[in-house]
């Protein structure tokens, strides 16, 4: 049987505060055990504040992850812009770190030109490298760096790039499926079996942590503007079928912008398959 961490990305909509804590303290009460804690506009959170939001996470059972602001890119061609990059996933990781979280989702890179490719992978690699070494003399030895997978073409962020720099890096890097990006990114198409087979016996992953959401379409294509997963784009009951077949733990972070009401279809959803939450 599978343990499942299912919650939100960022506070509840029905929340009546709009804090951290409070939003953590809603996820329990809707029945849900996981929450993302949104660094997305930047990391405006201190490391006591962050500390509290751990002690109350941990003491009613929601499992915590982060999501590192947008504003990364490893492979910039100006240095200034890379360093800031750097320095926004250490200030993630720190705060991560002091909340018990276990994983940050991090938006890696560009490529910029097409041709650079290979090389900005390499740059990411580099770049990441620094950050590992910098993160662990600030104190931070248990939170892993998540490489999303992306939905655009430009971006460092199909499912064989986050393998290939989880395997060539620190233990600590590993993939942070984003399910809709990567059906997006595969035209409309995923095998989400075969995904969850590379995780556990490419990389030996112990907990996988993902996203779920609904994805627009235009022009007969996928694009990254999220939706209800209601209009299974891509569907989630396949990937809920899949995960039951597998003792795997995995967190499911809701993306979609109805947040909990579409959280707490997804769980439903693995609830008739059999699973049950709280046990």
């Amino acid at each position: 049987m599978p343990k499942i961490y299912l919650g939100t990305a960022g506070i509840p909509l029905s929340a009546k505060g709009k804090s951290t804590v409070e939003g953590v303290k809603k996820v329990k009460e809707l029945g849900l055990n996981a929450m993302e804690v949104e660094f997305v506009q930047g990391v405006k959170m201190s490391v006591d504040k962050a500390r509290e939001v751990g002690e109350v996470a941990k003491s009613i059972g929601v499992r915590l992850s982060v999501h590192a602001p947008y504003y990364i890119n490893l492979c910039s061609e100006e240095k200034e812009k890379i360093e800031a990059s750097k320095n926004r996933i250490i200030e993630t990781a720190t705060r991560a770190e002091a909340m018990g979280a276990d994983a940050i989702a991090i938006h890696i890179a560009f490529y910029g030109k097409k041709s650079r490719r290979d090389e900005c992978l390499d740059e990411v690699k580099s770049g990441l490298g620094d950050v590992l070494d910098k993160s662990k003399e600030l104190g931070v030895t248990s939170v892993k760096f998540g490489i999303e997978t992306m939905a655009k073409e430009t971006a460092i962020g199909t499912l064989d790039e986050v393998i290939s720099i989880s395997k060539e890096l620190d233990k600590l890097v590993i993939p942070y499926i984003d399910w809709a990006h990567t059906f997006a990114r595969q035209g409309g198409q995923i095998d989400y079996g075969e995904i969850l087979d590379r995780l556990i016996k490419e990389l030996g992953l112990a907990h996988i942590n993902s996203h779920f959401e609904g994805l627009e379409i235009r022009n007969g294509k996928y694009v990254d503007v999220h939706r209800s997963i209601i209009y299974n784009t891509p569907p989630f009951e396949p990937l809920a079928r899949e995960i039951m077949k597998r003792d795997i733990s995995i967190t499911l972070v809701c993306e979609s912008p109805e947040l909990e009401n579409d959280a707490l279809k997804m769980k439903k959803v693995l609830e008739e398959l059999g699973y049950k939450f709280g046990e």
